[in-house]
Protein backbone atom coordinates (compact mmCIF):
# COMPACT_ATOMS: atom_id res chain seq x y z
CA UNK A 1 0.00 0.00 0.00
CA UNK A 2 2.80 2.36 0.98
CA UNK A 3 4.73 1.46 -2.17
CA UNK A 4 1.67 2.09 -4.37
CA UNK A 5 1.01 5.43 -2.73
CA UNK A 6 4.66 6.41 -3.26
CA UNK A 7 4.44 5.48 -6.93
CA UNK A 8 1.23 7.49 -7.32
CA UNK A 9 2.82 10.55 -5.69
CA UNK A 10 5.88 10.19 -7.92
CA UNK A 11 3.63 9.98 -10.98
CA UNK A 12 1.78 13.16 -9.91
CA UNK A 13 5.12 14.96 -9.52
CA UNK A 14 6.19 13.93 -13.01
CA UNK A 15 2.83 14.99 -14.50
CA UNK A 16 2.99 18.33 -12.68
CA UNK A 17 6.53 19.00 -13.92
CA UNK A 18 5.55 18.08 -17.48
CA UNK A 19 2.46 20.29 -17.33
CA UNK A 20 4.51 23.19 -15.97
CA UNK A 21 7.07 22.68 -18.73
CA UNK A 22 4.35 22.55 -21.40
CA UNK A 23 2.60 25.56 -19.88
CA UNK A 24 5.79 27.62 -19.85
CA UNK A 25 6.59 26.69 -23.42
CA UNK A 26 3.07 27.45 -24.59
CA UNK A 27 3.12 30.75 -22.76
CA UNK A 28 6.49 31.64 -24.27
CA UNK A 29 5.53 30.61 -27.78
CA UNK A 30 4.93 34.07 -29.25
CA UNK A 31 7.35 35.59 -31.72
CA UNK A 32 7.90 38.75 -33.77
CA UNK A 33 8.17 37.46 -37.34
CA UNK A 34 8.73 40.78 -39.09
CA UNK A 35 8.46 44.55 -38.71
CA UNK A 36 7.11 46.98 -41.30
CA UNK A 37 7.09 50.78 -41.24
CA UNK A 38 4.72 53.03 -43.25
CA UNK A 39 5.47 56.77 -42.95
CA UNK A 40 2.78 59.21 -44.13
CA UNK A 41 2.45 63.02 -44.01
CA UNK A 42 0.38 62.95 -40.80
CA UNK A 43 1.49 59.81 -39.00
CA UNK A 44 3.80 56.82 -39.04
CA UNK A 45 2.51 53.27 -38.79
CA UNK A 46 4.65 50.44 -37.45
CA UNK A 47 3.35 46.89 -37.80
CA UNK A 48 4.74 43.88 -35.95
CA UNK A 49 3.76 40.57 -37.53
CA UNK A 50 3.27 38.19 -34.62
CA UNK A 51 3.02 34.43 -34.32
CA UNK A 52 0.12 34.80 -31.85
CA UNK A 53 -2.03 37.54 -30.35
CA UNK A 54 0.31 39.78 -28.32
CA UNK A 55 0.02 40.98 -24.73
CA UNK A 56 1.79 44.34 -24.44
CA UNK A 57 2.34 47.49 -22.43
CA UNK A 58 4.19 50.72 -23.17
CA UNK A 59 5.55 53.91 -21.62
CA UNK A 60 7.51 57.02 -22.64
CA UNK A 61 10.99 58.16 -21.62
CA UNK A 62 12.48 61.64 -22.08
CA UNK A 63 15.95 63.03 -22.81
CA UNK A 64 16.09 61.55 -25.38
CA UNK A 65 12.43 60.99 -26.28
CA UNK A 66 11.59 57.29 -26.56
CA UNK A 67 8.54 55.01 -26.71
CA UNK A 68 9.27 51.75 -24.92
CA UNK A 69 7.11 48.69 -25.64
CA UNK A 70 7.13 45.44 -23.67
CA UNK A 71 5.62 42.37 -25.32
CA UNK A 72 4.89 39.53 -22.93
CA UNK A 73 6.20 35.99 -23.49
CA UNK A 74 8.09 36.86 -26.67
CA UNK A 75 11.72 35.83 -26.10
CA UNK A 76 14.59 36.26 -28.52
CA UNK A 77 15.35 38.86 -31.17
CA UNK A 78 14.25 37.10 -34.32
CA UNK A 79 12.99 40.06 -36.35
CA UNK A 80 15.23 42.69 -37.91
CA UNK A 81 14.13 46.31 -38.10
CA UNK A 82 13.85 48.12 -41.44
CA UNK A 83 15.68 51.34 -42.19
CA UNK A 84 13.23 54.21 -41.84
CA UNK A 85 12.76 56.54 -44.79
CA UNK A 86 13.55 60.14 -43.88
CA UNK A 87 10.43 61.38 -45.66
CA UNK A 88 7.72 62.17 -43.07
CA UNK A 89 10.07 60.77 -40.43
CA UNK A 90 8.79 60.66 -36.82
CA UNK A 91 10.93 57.71 -35.73
CA UNK A 92 14.71 57.85 -35.92
CA UNK A 93 15.27 54.19 -35.11
CA UNK A 94 13.64 51.04 -33.72
CA UNK A 95 15.82 48.73 -31.62
CA UNK A 96 15.70 45.99 -29.03
CA UNK A 97 16.52 46.62 -25.38
CA UNK A 98 16.88 44.46 -22.27
CA UNK A 99 13.46 43.54 -20.85
CA UNK A 100 12.64 43.14 -17.16
CA UNK A 101 11.90 39.45 -17.75
CA UNK A 102 13.93 37.22 -20.04
CA UNK A 103 10.75 35.71 -21.46
CA UNK A 104 9.58 39.13 -22.78
CA UNK A 105 10.67 41.39 -25.64
CA UNK A 106 11.38 45.09 -25.20
CA UNK A 107 11.35 47.41 -28.21
CA UNK A 108 12.50 51.03 -28.13
CA UNK A 109 11.24 53.61 -30.63
CA UNK A 110 13.70 56.53 -30.77
CA UNK A 111 11.45 59.51 -31.56
CA UNK A 112 12.27 62.76 -33.32
CA UNK A 113 9.19 64.60 -31.99
CA UNK A 114 6.42 64.15 -29.41
CA UNK A 115 3.74 61.72 -30.62
CA UNK A 116 0.26 60.58 -29.70
CA UNK A 117 0.23 56.77 -29.95
CA UNK A 118 -2.76 54.67 -31.01
CA UNK A 119 -1.80 51.03 -30.36
CA UNK A 120 -3.95 47.99 -31.03
CA UNK A 121 -3.72 44.34 -32.03
CA UNK A 122 -5.35 42.83 -35.11
CA UNK A 123 -6.49 39.27 -35.68
CA UNK A 124 -5.27 37.31 -38.73
CA UNK A 125 -6.83 38.36 -42.04
CA UNK A 126 -5.91 37.92 -45.70
CA UNK A 127 -2.15 37.40 -46.10
CA UNK A 128 -1.38 38.53 -42.53
CA UNK A 129 -1.08 36.74 -39.20
CA UNK A 130 -1.71 38.38 -35.80
CA UNK A 131 -0.37 41.92 -35.73
CA UNK A 132 0.50 44.62 -33.24
CA UNK A 133 -0.06 48.04 -34.83
CA UNK A 134 1.39 51.39 -33.72
CA UNK A 135 -0.12 54.53 -35.28
CA UNK A 136 2.03 57.42 -34.13
CA UNK A 137 0.58 60.89 -34.74
CA UNK A 138 2.81 63.94 -34.44
CA UNK A 139 1.78 66.46 -31.77
CA UNK A 140 3.52 69.24 -33.67
CA UNK A 141 1.63 71.32 -36.21
CA UNK A 142 2.26 70.07 -39.77
CA UNK A 143 4.35 72.25 -42.02
CA UNK A 144 2.47 74.19 -44.67
CA UNK A 145 2.36 72.26 -47.91
CA UNK A 146 3.20 73.81 -51.24
CA UNK A 147 0.04 74.68 -53.13
CA UNK A 148 0.14 73.83 -56.82
CA UNK A 149 -2.34 76.55 -57.72
CA UNK A 150 -3.79 79.42 -55.79
CA UNK A 151 -7.55 79.22 -55.37
CA UNK A 152 -9.79 82.25 -55.02
CA UNK A 153 -13.08 80.94 -53.66
CA UNK A 154 -14.82 84.27 -54.24
CA UNK A 155 -14.60 84.30 -58.04
CA UNK A 156 -12.94 82.56 -60.99
CA UNK A 157 -11.85 79.70 -58.73
CA UNK A 158 -10.54 76.31 -59.82
CA UNK A 159 -12.67 73.21 -60.06
CA UNK A 160 -11.12 71.02 -57.35
CA UNK A 161 -11.01 67.30 -58.06
CA UNK A 162 -10.01 64.82 -55.34
CA UNK A 163 -8.22 61.79 -56.80
CA UNK A 164 -8.12 58.86 -54.43
CA UNK A 165 -5.53 56.17 -55.13
CA UNK A 166 -7.13 53.04 -53.72
CA UNK A 167 -5.52 50.97 -50.94
CA UNK A 168 -1.92 51.64 -49.85
CA UNK A 169 0.61 50.73 -47.19
CA UNK A 170 -0.58 47.84 -45.05
CA UNK A 171 -3.39 47.19 -47.54
CA UNK A 172 -1.96 46.11 -50.94
CA UNK A 173 -5.39 45.69 -52.51
CA UNK A 174 -5.67 42.86 -55.01
CA UNK A 175 -2.51 41.10 -56.12
CA UNK A 176 -2.03 40.10 -59.77
CA UNK A 177 -0.81 36.68 -60.94
CA UNK A 178 2.77 37.97 -61.31
CA UNK A 179 2.69 39.74 -57.93
CA UNK A 180 1.64 43.26 -58.99
CA UNK A 181 0.00 45.20 -56.16
CA UNK A 182 -3.19 47.09 -56.88
CA UNK A 183 -2.00 49.90 -54.56
CA UNK A 184 0.97 50.51 -56.88
CA UNK A 185 -1.10 50.69 -60.06
CA UNK A 186 -3.75 52.97 -58.54
CA UNK A 187 -1.16 55.45 -57.26
CA UNK A 188 0.59 55.61 -60.63
CA UNK A 189 -2.65 56.27 -62.53
CA UNK A 190 -3.87 58.74 -59.90
CA UNK A 191 -0.65 60.76 -60.18
CA UNK A 192 -0.96 60.86 -63.98
CA UNK A 193 -4.55 62.04 -63.72
CA UNK A 194 -3.61 64.68 -61.14
CA UNK A 195 -0.87 66.01 -63.42
CA UNK A 196 -3.35 66.45 -66.28
CA UNK A 197 -5.87 68.23 -64.06
CA UNK A 198 -3.23 70.55 -62.59
CA UNK A 199 -2.03 71.42 -66.09
CA UNK A 200 -5.53 72.58 -67.09
CA UNK A 201 -6.32 76.22 -66.35
CA UNK A 202 -9.35 76.39 -64.08
CA UNK A 203 -8.79 72.96 -62.50
CA UNK A 204 -6.79 71.70 -59.50
CA UNK A 205 -6.22 68.22 -58.13
CA UNK A 206 -5.77 67.02 -54.56
CA UNK A 207 -4.72 63.51 -53.55
CA UNK A 208 -5.68 62.01 -50.16
CA UNK A 209 -2.85 59.48 -50.64
CA UNK A 210 0.41 60.51 -52.33
CA UNK A 211 2.66 57.64 -51.19
CA UNK A 212 2.70 54.04 -50.02
CA UNK A 213 0.67 54.34 -46.82
CA UNK A 214 -2.88 53.55 -45.76
CA UNK A 215 -5.64 56.15 -45.40
CA UNK A 216 -9.01 55.18 -43.88
CA UNK A 217 -12.00 55.60 -46.19
CA UNK A 218 -13.76 58.25 -44.12
CA UNK A 219 -10.47 60.16 -43.84
CA UNK A 220 -10.13 60.23 -47.63
CA UNK A 221 -13.45 62.00 -48.06
CA UNK A 222 -12.76 64.25 -45.06
CA UNK A 223 -9.56 65.44 -46.71
CA UNK A 224 -11.47 66.09 -49.93
CA UNK A 225 -14.06 68.08 -48.00
CA UNK A 226 -11.37 70.11 -46.20
CA UNK A 227 -9.98 71.14 -49.60
CA UNK A 228 -13.51 72.03 -50.80
CA UNK A 229 -13.45 69.40 -53.54
CA UNK A 230 -16.10 69.63 -56.25
CA UNK A 231 -15.72 66.00 -57.30
CA UNK A 232 -14.20 62.79 -55.92
CA UNK A 233 -12.69 60.00 -58.04
CA UNK A 234 -11.47 56.76 -56.47
CA UNK A 235 -9.07 54.78 -58.68
CA UNK A 236 -8.94 50.99 -58.37
CA UNK A 237 -7.94 47.89 -60.32
CA UNK A 238 -10.59 45.19 -60.23
CA UNK A 239 -10.16 41.54 -59.25
CA UNK A 240 -12.22 38.41 -59.05
CA UNK A 241 -11.98 34.83 -57.82
CA UNK A 242 -11.17 33.59 -61.33
CA UNK A 243 -8.72 35.04 -63.89
CA UNK A 244 -11.18 35.19 -66.81
CA UNK A 245 -13.00 38.54 -66.26
CA UNK A 246 -11.49 41.53 -68.09
CA UNK A 247 -12.26 45.18 -68.67
CA UNK A 248 -12.91 48.41 -66.86
CA UNK A 249 -16.05 49.60 -65.10
CA UNK A 250 -17.32 52.69 -63.30
CA UNK A 251 -19.22 52.51 -60.02
CA UNK A 252 -21.62 54.91 -58.35
CA UNK A 253 -23.26 54.85 -54.95
CA UNK A 254 -26.22 52.59 -54.34
CA UNK A 255 -28.34 52.96 -51.21
CA UNK A 256 -28.89 49.20 -51.33
CA UNK A 257 -26.55 46.26 -51.43
CA UNK A 258 -25.16 45.42 -54.84
CA UNK A 259 -27.14 42.76 -56.69
CA UNK A 260 -24.35 41.58 -59.00
CA UNK A 261 -21.74 39.01 -58.02
CA UNK A 262 -18.84 41.33 -58.79
CA UNK A 263 -20.60 44.20 -56.99
CA UNK A 264 -20.84 42.09 -53.83
CA UNK A 265 -17.18 41.14 -54.28
CA UNK A 266 -16.17 44.82 -54.39
CA UNK A 267 -18.24 45.68 -51.30
CA UNK A 268 -16.70 42.80 -49.35
CA UNK A 269 -13.24 43.75 -50.56
CA UNK A 270 -13.68 47.31 -49.26
CA UNK A 271 -14.47 45.94 -45.79
CA UNK A 272 -11.49 43.60 -46.08
CA UNK A 273 -9.27 46.56 -46.99
CA UNK A 274 -10.29 48.34 -43.80
CA UNK A 275 -9.22 45.27 -41.83
CA UNK A 276 -5.90 45.07 -43.67
CA UNK A 277 -5.36 48.79 -43.15
CA UNK A 278 -5.86 48.34 -39.44
CA UNK A 279 -8.85 50.56 -38.79
CA UNK A 280 -9.75 49.99 -35.15
CA UNK A 281 -13.37 51.03 -35.68
CA UNK A 282 -14.26 48.90 -38.70
CA UNK A 283 -18.01 48.65 -39.20
CA UNK A 284 -18.68 50.25 -35.80
CA UNK A 285 -18.99 53.92 -36.73
CA UNK A 286 -22.66 54.20 -35.90
CA UNK A 287 -22.39 57.96 -35.54
CA UNK A 288 -21.19 58.20 -39.13
CA UNK A 289 -24.09 56.01 -40.23
CA UNK A 290 -26.56 58.29 -38.44
CA UNK A 291 -24.94 61.26 -40.12
CA UNK A 292 -25.32 59.60 -43.49
CA UNK A 293 -28.94 58.65 -42.83
CA UNK A 294 -29.74 62.23 -41.94
CA UNK A 295 -27.81 63.58 -44.91
CA UNK A 296 -29.73 61.30 -47.26
CA UNK A 297 -32.80 63.38 -46.50
CA UNK A 298 -31.05 66.41 -47.89
CA UNK A 299 -31.15 67.34 -51.55
CA UNK A 300 -27.37 67.43 -51.64
CA UNK A 301 -27.21 63.64 -51.75
CA UNK A 302 -29.70 63.54 -54.60
CA UNK A 303 -27.60 66.08 -56.49
CA UNK A 304 -24.36 64.22 -55.72
CA UNK A 305 -25.73 60.88 -56.91
CA UNK A 306 -27.18 62.42 -60.07
CA UNK A 307 -23.91 64.21 -60.87
CA UNK A 308 -21.87 61.08 -60.16
CA UNK A 309 -24.05 59.04 -62.52
CA UNK A 310 -23.74 61.58 -65.34
CA UNK A 311 -19.95 61.73 -65.03
CA UNK A 312 -19.79 57.92 -64.80
CA UNK A 313 -21.59 57.65 -68.14
CA UNK A 314 -19.10 60.02 -69.76
CA UNK A 315 -16.10 58.20 -68.26
CA UNK A 316 -17.36 54.90 -69.67
CA UNK A 317 -17.80 56.52 -73.09
CA UNK A 318 -14.20 57.78 -73.07
CA UNK A 319 -12.67 54.61 -71.56
CA UNK A 320 -14.30 52.48 -74.29
CA UNK A 321 -12.03 54.28 -76.77
CA UNK A 322 -8.85 53.11 -75.05
CA UNK A 323 -9.65 49.82 -73.27
CA UNK A 324 -12.09 46.96 -73.06
CA UNK A 325 -15.04 47.60 -70.75
CA UNK A 326 -16.42 44.88 -68.49
CA UNK A 327 -19.65 46.85 -68.02
CA UNK A 328 -21.01 49.37 -70.52
CA UNK A 329 -23.24 51.23 -68.05
CA UNK A 330 -22.48 52.57 -64.56
CA UNK A 331 -22.68 49.95 -61.81
CA UNK A 332 -24.01 50.62 -58.30
CA UNK A 333 -22.73 49.42 -54.94
CA UNK A 334 -22.83 50.55 -51.32
CA UNK A 335 -19.24 51.70 -50.96
CA UNK A 336 -17.99 53.84 -48.07
CA UNK A 337 -15.61 55.75 -50.30
CA UNK A 338 -18.61 57.08 -52.30
CA UNK A 339 -20.82 58.01 -49.34
CA UNK A 340 -19.91 61.67 -48.91
CA UNK A 341 -23.32 63.37 -49.28
CA UNK A 342 -21.94 66.74 -50.36
CA UNK A 343 -19.29 65.64 -52.88
CA UNK A 344 -20.33 63.89 -56.12
CA UNK A 345 -18.15 60.82 -56.57
CA UNK A 346 -17.36 57.80 -58.71
CA UNK A 347 -15.13 54.75 -58.39
CA UNK A 348 -13.21 53.75 -61.52
CA UNK A 349 -12.08 50.15 -61.89
CA UNK A 350 -9.34 50.49 -64.51
CA UNK A 351 -9.27 46.79 -65.34
CA UNK A 352 -8.94 43.33 -63.78
CA UNK A 353 -5.53 42.93 -62.17
CA UNK A 354 -6.48 39.28 -61.58
CA UNK A 355 -6.40 38.73 -65.38
CA UNK A 356 -2.80 38.05 -66.53
CA UNK A 357 -3.17 39.95 -69.82
CA UNK A 358 -4.77 42.96 -68.18
CA UNK A 359 -2.25 42.93 -65.33
CA UNK A 360 0.59 43.34 -67.86
CA UNK A 361 -1.32 46.13 -69.61
CA UNK A 362 -2.06 48.04 -66.40
CA UNK A 363 1.65 48.17 -65.58
CA UNK A 364 2.57 49.97 -68.80
CA UNK A 365 3.06 53.73 -68.87
CA UNK A 366 1.25 54.09 -72.19
CA UNK A 367 -1.93 52.38 -70.98
CA UNK A 368 -1.92 54.27 -67.71
CA UNK A 369 -1.66 57.55 -69.67
CA UNK A 370 -4.60 56.58 -71.88
CA UNK A 371 -6.76 55.72 -68.88
CA UNK A 372 -5.85 58.97 -67.10
CA UNK A 373 -6.61 60.96 -70.25
CA UNK A 374 -10.02 59.30 -70.67
CA UNK A 375 -11.03 60.11 -67.09
CA UNK A 376 -9.67 63.65 -67.36
CA UNK A 377 -11.58 64.40 -70.56
CA UNK A 378 -14.84 63.24 -69.01
CA UNK A 379 -14.54 65.27 -65.82
CA UNK A 380 -13.36 68.36 -67.69
CA UNK A 381 -16.25 68.12 -70.17
CA UNK A 382 -18.82 67.78 -67.39
CA UNK A 383 -17.63 70.84 -65.49
CA UNK A 384 -17.22 72.88 -68.66
CA UNK A 385 -20.92 72.23 -69.28
CA UNK A 386 -21.99 72.44 -65.61
CA UNK A 387 -19.59 74.81 -63.84
CA UNK A 388 -20.09 76.16 -60.30
CA UNK A 389 -21.15 79.80 -60.53
CA UNK A 390 -17.98 81.17 -58.89
CA UNK A 391 -15.55 79.15 -61.04
CA UNK A 392 -13.26 80.08 -63.90
CA UNK A 393 -15.18 77.57 -66.04
CA UNK A 394 -18.39 79.53 -65.39
CA UNK A 395 -16.67 82.64 -66.73
CA UNK A 396 -15.62 80.74 -69.85
CA UNK A 397 -19.14 79.47 -70.32
CA UNK A 398 -20.53 83.00 -70.30
CA UNK A 399 -18.08 84.02 -73.00
CA UNK A 400 -18.56 80.98 -75.24
CA UNK A 401 -21.50 79.15 -76.87
CA UNK A 402 -22.96 76.32 -74.76
CA UNK A 403 -23.58 72.82 -75.97
CA UNK A 404 -25.43 69.82 -74.58
CA UNK A 405 -25.27 66.14 -75.53
CA UNK A 406 -28.76 64.61 -75.47
CA UNK A 407 -29.25 61.74 -73.00
CA UNK A 408 -31.97 59.14 -72.67
CA UNK A 409 -35.27 60.60 -71.42
CA UNK A 410 -34.45 64.23 -72.26
CA UNK A 411 -36.75 66.41 -74.33
CA UNK A 412 -36.70 69.96 -75.64
CA UNK A 413 -38.98 71.13 -72.85
CA UNK A 414 -36.77 69.50 -70.19
CA UNK A 415 -33.62 71.10 -71.61
CA UNK A 416 -35.31 74.48 -72.05
CA UNK A 417 -36.31 74.43 -68.39
CA UNK A 418 -32.85 73.33 -67.25
CA UNK A 419 -31.01 76.07 -69.15
CA UNK A 420 -33.61 78.79 -68.62
CA UNK A 421 -34.44 79.26 -72.33
CA UNK A 422 -37.54 78.68 -74.46
CA UNK A 423 -38.26 75.66 -76.63
CA UNK A 424 -38.56 77.89 -79.70
CA UNK A 425 -35.13 79.44 -79.11
CA UNK A 426 -33.62 75.97 -78.75
CA UNK A 427 -35.19 74.88 -82.04
CA UNK A 428 -34.07 78.05 -83.78
CA UNK A 429 -30.47 77.78 -82.53
CA UNK A 430 -30.25 74.20 -83.80
CA UNK A 431 -32.41 74.61 -86.95
CA UNK A 432 -34.83 71.91 -85.77
CA UNK A 433 -38.06 71.41 -87.72
CA UNK A 434 -39.62 69.10 -85.10
CA UNK A 435 -39.44 68.38 -81.36
CA UNK A 436 -37.78 65.01 -81.89
CA UNK A 437 -34.33 64.53 -80.29
CA UNK A 438 -31.83 61.69 -80.63
CA UNK A 439 -29.58 60.24 -77.92
CA UNK A 440 -26.07 61.58 -78.46
CA UNK A 441 -27.27 64.60 -80.46
CA UNK A 442 -25.28 67.78 -79.73
CA UNK A 443 -27.42 70.86 -79.18
CA UNK A 444 -26.27 74.46 -79.02
CA UNK A 445 -27.78 76.21 -76.01
CA UNK A 446 -28.66 79.86 -76.74
CA UNK A 447 -28.10 82.56 -74.15
CA UNK A 448 -31.05 83.14 -71.88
Amino acid sequence: MTSDWYNIKSLFRVITIVMMFVSVNLHAANKIDSVRVWPSPESTRVVLDMKEKPEYSYFFLKNPLRLVVDIKSTPGRAATFPKIDKKHQLIKKIRYSTPKRKSDARLVFELLAPVKPVIFSLAPTGPYSDRLVFDLYSKEKPKAQTVVKSRDISSDRDIVVAIDAGHGGEDPGSIGPSGTYEKTITLQIAKRLAAKINAEKGMSAIMPRTGDYYVKYNTRTQRARTKKADFFISIHADAFTSPQPRGGSVWVLSLRRANSEIGKWIENREQHSELLGGAADVLKDTQQERYLAQALLDMSMDHSMKTGFEVAEDVISEMRKVTRMHKKVPQAASLAVLKSPDIPSILVETGFISNPTEERLLKTRDHQEKLATAIFKSVKAYFRNNPPEDSYFAKLKKDQPRFHKVRSGESLSVLASRYGVTVSSLKKANKLSSNTLYIGQNLAIPRS
